[in-house]
């Protein structure tokens, strides 16, 4: 086995919820990625949509324990010494699949941590030689590294994520669709006019604001001003339109808190009759427009479904997809990006 040292670290993720064109939703989920020489680890895995076991939204006895597990102060959850990386970002059932590896300490007094045999496994034993990740690994981390930075999450240093938006707003209707929506997939959201005299802690559970259209700008700004005041920093939405789906996906980009430096998605335009989309590794991108029409209902319409090459990309948009007041929105497993389509 090589003896050179891989870099080891942890940033915050997302696994990007949504509301999907055919009608069907898909949960956010808020994770720590594992990164490795710089770089998520997830990005090695082709196109996976996946989460590591480092949820935000589990249990804190259940998070404890898998961070004990890759620490190994407790026995393997699986045979042969395999730990799960990656698991599904709906259930977390092995059945689904997961990425496992072999997890172990050596070098001099066991001081190294050693992550090898990646593989994809879907039943209690794994084959690394049928379902194995042959170009990935083996990484050997220098334990003081890779100590900190696993131990920094038990003691709340790393984890802590606010999914909760605060939704603000004249069309009462619409809130109520979209705070269904959200929460849905996950996310919690609340209704209000305004937050005067709301308690400073109540506010620190919220991760963003989201305004409606017809929100004036005195009433934004009195909002921020209760939000400063209270030492709250929080993302600010500017709602688009009054499309549901497209709002929900506004706000998953608000609440992603990885690294920009570390997104997959990097990059969208929407002007001239075509998108301009960027990623930093290949990855299923897909594109969304939405419009509004003269009597103000909204069309969804799919553009473009397909694994994109590292680089930016020009996608055509039909004329048809994108006439009048209109939208695109980009959309990889861990990431969102909206703009209106310029004129």
């Amino acid at each position: 086995m090589s003896a050179e040292y891989a870099t080891f670290g942890l940033a915050p993720a997302m696994r990007a919820g949504g509301v999907l064109t055919n009608g069907d939703y898909q949960v956010h989920r808020d994770f720590v990625d594992f990164i490795v020489e710089g770089r998520p680890l997830l990005f090695q895995l082709s196109d996976l949509d996946a989460v590591s076991p480092l949820a935000s939204d589990v249990p804190p006895a259940i998070f404890t324990e898998q961070v004990r597990g890759l620490l190994l102060e407790t026995d393997p959850p699986l045979p042969d010494g395999r730990y799960i990386i990656y698991g599904c970002p709906e259930c977390a059932d092995l059945a689904c699949g997961a990425v496992t590896a072999v997890i172990e300490r050596d070098g001099q007094e066991e001081e190294d941590y050693i992550w090898r045999d990646f593989a994809w496994q879907t039943a209690e034993h794994a084959d690394p030689e049928l379902n194995g990740y042959h170009g990935i690994g083996p990484f050997r981390f220098r334990g003081a590294e890779y100590r900190e930075a696993l131990s920094a999450l038990l003691d709340g240093r790393s984890r802590g994520t606010r999914r909760r938006v605060l939704l603000i707003g004249a069309r009462v209707a619409l809130l109520a669709k979209l705070a269904a929506a959200l929460r849905t997939i996950g996310i919690g959201a609340d209704i209000a006019h305004d937050v005067n005299g709301v308690h400073a802690d109540e506010l620190r559970g919220y991760g963003a604001v989201a305004f409606g259209r017809a929100v004036t700008q005195e009433e934004r700004a009195a909002v921020r001003r209760s939000f400063e005041q209270a030492g709250v920093e929080v993302a600010y939405v500017e709602g688009l339109a009054p499309i549901v789906p497209l709002l929900v996906a506004q706000i998953e980009h608000a609440l992603d808190r990885s690294p920009v430096e570390l997104r997959r998605l990097t990059r969208l335009v929407a002007a001239d009759g075509e998108a301009g989309v960027e990623v930093t590794s290949p990855c299923r991108v897909r594109l969304t427009a939405y419009r509004l029409d003269r009597l103000y209902r909204s069309h969804a319409h799919e553009v473009f479904d397909g694994v994109l090459e590292p680089g930016r990309h020009r996608i055509a948009l039909d004329a048809r997809a994108v006439k009048g007041e209109a939208f695109v929105v980009a959309r990889t497993a861990g990431s969102v990006l909206v703009e209106a389509v310029a004129r």
